[in-house]
């Protein structure tokens, strides 16, 4: 098993990628045995990975992170880097790679000091490894001030330091950033690759993993979700009962209530997971002492924890609502395809009495100004407006059609 199996219907980036790990592989090897370099090299110092959600992005690059400390002795037979078995694959996949630094953020945004730290970790050589990788999977998150931080580094590449960058789109990267990177654009993979791999590497049930795909339209991580959790369900299930439930304004906004209420209580269920075991380890850390009692000094770093824990609440709560209103757009593409008379298979067969139903009842073009809601609602939270409002003023809409 290679570490491009887990790539679903991405064949022609992994043929990329794999091109550019056995070029790596080879400037690496030539420059300890002073051998001359190969020319016109597939490999750059810097990579920038876009596609839809669910697409693969952070995984395409943690592959390649992974066949870049490939340490395989097949190589020298000829072998391409990137087996999935050495040390250097192991341990880059699962994250404990010295030299390989996973980034991701719980937070609405990357600021400029953690930008520095990864700044500064570039320009060292590897420890071990024969690449320095930096995987920052959430690149659209950077404030404008960390992408200017982050652009002199990929503007000066330290050797052997390799940048790989994760974003939805080209428009979510500083453009200066982005044409010092090397482009690569990942597909939604199709839901019968989807269910595949849910059955193949997950150990899922077939007839399950083909109703999570289809019912998430092959983004691979909310089916796997949905495949597993109980919980997911049962909130999916609570989102494709809003469009029966908009009938009047006491229905529309005790539905835009109950949508908040859920997000709200995934954040909560995040943080007594994540909050009070960070709180104890850093009072620990700081040396508190019987009865919590801190020592003095420390009452910055406490605040500081807690604004984190604080805005980490804020996007997990974000990301819950999103996804609903995702599912919700996803009803109403399929009210749409039936009134279209469109041949695409529906997503959410479980609910295709109300589907039909509604498609009967109401035009393509109501449905379309519905979608239109959602969407809107969407640009609102990421606006920042309240939360509440934005919800109410979409079921508002979706009733008025």
């Amino acid at each position: 098993m290679s570490v491009w199996d887990d790539l679903v219907g991405q064949e022609k980036v992994s043929a990329q990628l794999a091109a550019a790990a056995r070029d790596a592989d080879a400037l690496v090897t030539a420059a300890a045995s002073d051998a001359p370099l190969p020319e016109a090299s597939k490999m750059t110092h810097a990579w920038l990975f876009t596609g839809p959600p669910g697409s693969g992005r952070s995984t395409a690059a943690r592959a390649f992170a992974a066949a870049l400390q490939c340490v395989s002795p097949d190589r020298a037979l000829g072998g391409a880097p990137g087996c999935g078995f050495c040390d250097g694959c192991h341990t880059a996949l699962v994250g404990t790679h010295a030299d390989v630094e996973i980034v991701r953020t719980d937070l609405l945004s990357i600021g400029v000091k953690e930008t520095r730290d990864l700044v500064r970790r570039c320009q060292l050589s590897p420890a071990g490894g024969r690449w320095q990788v930096i995987v920052l999977e959430d690149a659209d998150r950077l404030t404008e001030g960390a992408g200017n931080v982050l652009l002199k580094a990929v503007e000066e590449p330290a050797p052997r330091t390799v940048w790989l960058l994760c974003a939805p789109s080209l428009e979510d990267v500083l453009p200066t950033i982005r044409s010092r990177c090397r482009h690569l654009t990942l597909r939604t993979p199709s839901v019968d690759a989807v269910a595949d791999v849910l059955v193949r590497r997950d150990g899922i049930e077939p007839d399950v993993a083909a109703a999570a795909a289809r019912a998430t339209q092959g983004h691979i991580g909310r089916a796997r979700r949905l495949a597993t959790d109980e919980r997911a369900r049962e909130r999916r299930a609570a989102v494709l009962k809003v469009p029966l439930r908009v009938g009047d304004i006491g229905g529309c906004l005790k539905a835009a209530q109950e949508l908040i209420d859920a997000a709200a209580e995934d954040a909560r269920q995040v943080a007594e997971e994540v909050d009070v075991k960070e709180t104890e380890d850093l009072k620990a850390a700081l040396g508190a002492g019987q009865g919590g009692r801190m020592p003095r000094g420390t009452a910055g770093v406490m605040k500081e924890l807690e604004d984190r824990q604080k805005r980490r609440r804020t996007r997990t709560q974000r990301d819950s609502l999103d996804l609903a209103l995702v599912d919700l757009t996803g009803f109403y593409r399929d009210v749409l395809a039936l009134q279209l008379g469109s041949r695409v298979a529906l997503a959410n067969t479980e609910v295709q009495d109300a589907v039909e139903r509604m498609a009967r009842s109401t035009s393509p073009e109501s449905t379309l100004r519905r979608i239109e809601a959602i969407v809107a609602c969407r640009e609102a939270l990421d606006s920042n407006v309240a939360p509440l409002l934005a919800v109410e003023a979409m079921t508002v809409a979706l009733r008025a059609g």
